[in-house]
């Protein structure tokens, strides 16, 4: 059979690029799919929020009722008139007048997430969902769930544990929680908050000491899972050969830094060093992406781009050019997608 690689962008994931304009209705298209997780962020001026929003909160159209997440921040859920009365799209987004997303000549980039697989809630965890966006081809699942006492799990619906869960609860202040299969050798006692600089953290009431298995996430009680009023949006990753990769890395503390294999092209990474503070960065192919000018974004802060030149996105990997703490000097691990392989039937991606 013949394989032939792709553009990923009309499958599951993809980097749109804007400028604002100040006014009700920008038209912003060129995502190739319908959004079920939008994360945008302003890449010209400091101060600008992060905002994430996602088909299970509801996108929300007209002056006051977008609900959205800042990855920059510890609040709850608050609602802006981001999008206006059309929405998300079937090719991107149409947005109000907001400063923080629709600013007058500001330079913005939108990264987009499709799940839109099946909305039917998995059975098999002690905690059930009211509401999930599941896709096994592309190995992300979307989860809105509340909180109970004590420790619980939930039933995922992927067909393969999860290497990448981030959970946000959207009713209080609590940090980004986030597992990742290659953060230490014992990661499900450890784990990382998205919205500070902090190292990894060992304390297993975030996930019971438990890794995901291929039916079920676990959480703890505090940041991933609380009685009261609190309710949480969970992201989970699947690896899928050819499209995404959750691994490690060792820096070598040289400009000429160290390579790391994903097997296919990267599109977008997310970088975050582990045994020591440091901020979360974003790479894409889209602004500039080209060698050796790739922009980073740090999720974490509400920042501006930086143009320093600390990594290559190759084609089969992804190389570090920077003696850089927050790249190539300590313990790493990333989240990565890129271009999958298909055939004339269809996505041959399959998980690992």
């Amino acid at each position: 059979m013949a394989y032939t690689t792709i553009n990923k962008s009309s499958l599951y994931q993809n980097t749109v690029l804007y400028t604002g304009d100040g006014n009700n209705g920008n038209n912003i298209t060129g995502v190739g799919f319908q959004s079920d997780l939008v994360w945008l962020k302003n890449r010209s001026t400091a101060t600008y929020e992060q905002h994430l929003m996602n088909v299970l909160q509801g996108f929300g159209t007209g002056s006051t009722n977008t609900p959205n997440l800042s990855s920059n921040n510890d609040s709850a859920e608050y609602d802006r008139n981001i999008f206006s009365s059309t929405g998300v799209t079937a090719d991107g987004f149409d947005l109000n007048n907001y400063s923080d997303t629709n600013n007058t000549s500001q330079n913005y980039a939108a990264w987009n997430w499709k799940a839109a697989g099946t909305t039917s809630v998995p059975s098999g965890g002690s905690i059930t969902p009211s509401a999930v966006s599941i896709n096994t081809t592309s190995g992300f699942g979307i989860y809105k769930y509340a909180g109970v006492s004590g420790t619980g799990t939930i039933a995922h619906g992927l067909g393969v544990a999860p290497e990448f869960v981030i959970v946000k609860d959207i009713l209080a202040a609590r940090s980004w929680c986030v597992y990742h299969s290659k953060n230490t050798t014992a990661p499900a006692t450890d784990y990382l908050n998205l919205n500070t600089t902090a190292a990894t953290t060992d304390n297993d009431n975030r996930w019971q000491d438990t890794k995901p298995t291929s039916t079920l996430i676990s959480v703890g009680d505090y940041e991933t899972n609380e009685s009261g009023s609190h309710e949480f949006i969970m992201y989970a990753f699947a690896p899928i050969a050819g499209y995404s990769k959750f691994g490690g890395y060792t820096g070598n503390s040289n400009a000429d830094g160290t390579f790391v294999y994903t097997g296919f092209k990267p599109s977008w990474v997310m970088l975050k060093r582990t045994d020591s503070t440091s901020n979360w960065t974003v790479y894409d192919n889209k602004r500039l992406g080209y060698n050796v000018d790739n922009n980073g974004i740090l999720a974490n802060t509400s920042d501006a781009e930086y143009t320093d030149d600390r990594i290559d996105l190759l084609s089969n990997g992804f190389k570090l050019r920077a003696n850089h703490a927050e790249v190539n000097t300590g313990s790493y691990i990333y989240m990565a997608f890129g271009q999958p392989i298909i055939s004339n039937s269809g996505v041959v991606a399959t998980a690992r």
